[in-house]
């Protein structure tokens, strides 16, 4: 019978770090894992699909990390699956806090987990903890939910809120879109505070969601809205 809970890990050129992040989540628990590469040009399907008890699908092309966390979505509840936690690719966030985001939902206490990431001078950038407070608020205007951090990666879903969340978003809009779909469908919701880790490799990559592409995120929300 397949693991109840299912990881499901959007990538984008995380060759050089794809194997360590399963790794880490396979050392965290019994979880069957899916990887979805969201058409890199390196190697990073290649490496998901060598590793042991990995799921590894792939886009033809880069489509965006929302499209890649639905896809990983729809495999997993083809799968079978009764939890889904979604994790980012690049090594940022710890798979030993996936416990504490189910707990939750395998209480019967909500049907999802938003993981919250400390928003302290120290433990997140400056500049991030600004924009995560401006996209915190745009959120809370645009779908009427005021949330601690609406941009977060790092989430668990029951089997019934994965298969009614729809947030027909692609890109890093999708996280805000998710928040719109719980407000939507009256999902119950909690918040449990993660570990995150900034480390050069992750904050330097082009495609993360910095200051600009987080500027484009707001635009987007918005243009969804009146549109």
């Amino acid at each position: 019978m397949a693991n109840s809970v299912h990881i499901v890990i959007p990538a984008y050129n995380e060759a050089a770090v794809i194997a360590d992040v399963v790794r880490e989540v396979t050392a965290a628990g019994d979880y069957t894992i899916i990887v979805v590469d969201d058409g890199s040009p390196d190697a990073t399907f290649e490496t998901a699909r060598s590793l042991p008890g990995v799921v590894a699908l792939r886009h033809k092309i880069n489509r965006g990390k929302g499209a890649a966390t639905k896809t990983g979505i729809v495999a997993a509840n083809k799968l079978g699956a009764e939890i889904i936690v979604t994790i980012d690719g690049d090594g940022q966030h710890d798979p030993s806090d996936i416990e504490a985001l189910i707990e939750p939902i395998r209480a019967g206490d909500c049907d999802v987990v938003l993981g919250t990431r400390p928003k302290v001078k120290g433990e997140m950038p400056f500049i991030k903890i600004i924009a995560n407070k401006i996209g915190n608020i745009v959120t809370w205007l645009l779908y009427g939910i005021h949330v601690s951090d609406s941009q977060s990666g790092f989430r668990a879903y029951s089997h019934f809120a994965a298969t009614i969340i729809d947030t027909k978003a692609d890109k890093y809009e999708y996280d805000s879109k998710v928040i719109r779909e719980i407000n939507n469908n009256r999902l119950r919701f909690t918040e449990v505070p993660i570990k995150v880790r900034y480390t050069e490799y992750s904050m330097g990559k082009p495609q993360k969601q910095g200051f600009i592409n987080g500027i484009k995120t707001l635009v987007r929300m918005v243009w969804g809205m009146l549109v």
